[in-house]
């Protein structure tokens, strides 16, 4: 079982969280980057939705700080600019279109298979927060819940290529890229949900 996060703990996530928001939020209206605007309104809601599941099962200090890293992680992958022989000429040149391993690998995915990694920790400590096992004894990872944890994390990341599709759709400029990216998106979402799993499984056997 995990141990939730104290007053204190969450007191300093707040600040962490709000300070790199605050500083985004400044950004985006100096460089007059408002379609990003869409994107900080989408994480207010992502964090009221988190702050609602953690008074209901009480999530990690560790999680929720992984969470909060996670959202500096997009924060920096909008807004911050990069030089033009970092990126492809049809890319905007920000941070999320940084190819690390050129042609092969990009920031973006790093940061889906991070991101959706944490999700499927979510996952598991959601649900073995509120269920028990057929003893009555807390829930220990097996791998069909592993796999459903997994695949909880990749549906939410799937709704995430939902949220893009819309932006895509309603913006007149967005960063989410086509079909091609939205397809490695998604794979990188299977690689970081299928890791967490296996470390969850592996790390409660020890």
């Amino acid at each position: 079982m995990h141990t939730p996060a104290t007053s204190a703990q969450l007191r300093r996530i707040f600040i962490f969280a709000g300070a790199y928001i605050f500083l985004s939020l400044a950004g985006a209206l100096a460089s007059g980057n408002f379609e990003f605007l869409f994107y900080l309104a989408t994480m207010a809601l992502i964090i009221t939705g988190l702050m609602l599941v953690h008074r209901r099962v009480g999530l990690s200090a560790g999680l929720l700080w992984s969470l909060a890293i996670w959202g500096l992680l997009h924060m920096i992958g909008g807004l911050v600019p990069i030089p033009e022989d970092w990126h492809r000429g049809l890319e905007t040149g920000v941070v999320y279109n940084l190819w690390i391993v050129p042609g092969y690998l990009k920031y973006d995915q790093l940061v889906h298979a991070y991101g959706f990694g944490i999700t499927t920790l979510l996952c598991w400590q959601a649900l073995s927060a509120r269920v028990l096992d057929d003893r009555g004894q807390p829930l220990r990872p097996t791998p069909g819940l592993m796999v459903l944890c997994a695949a909880g994390g990749m549906g939410f990341g799937a709704l995430n290529e939902v949220i893009e599709f819309f932006a895509s759709i309603t913006l007149p400029k967005t960063n989410v890229g086509g079909y091609l990216n939205t397809g490695w998106d998604l794979v990188a979402n299977l690689i970081g949900a299928s890791l967490a799993a296996v470390c969850i499984f592996i790390y409660d056997r020890k």
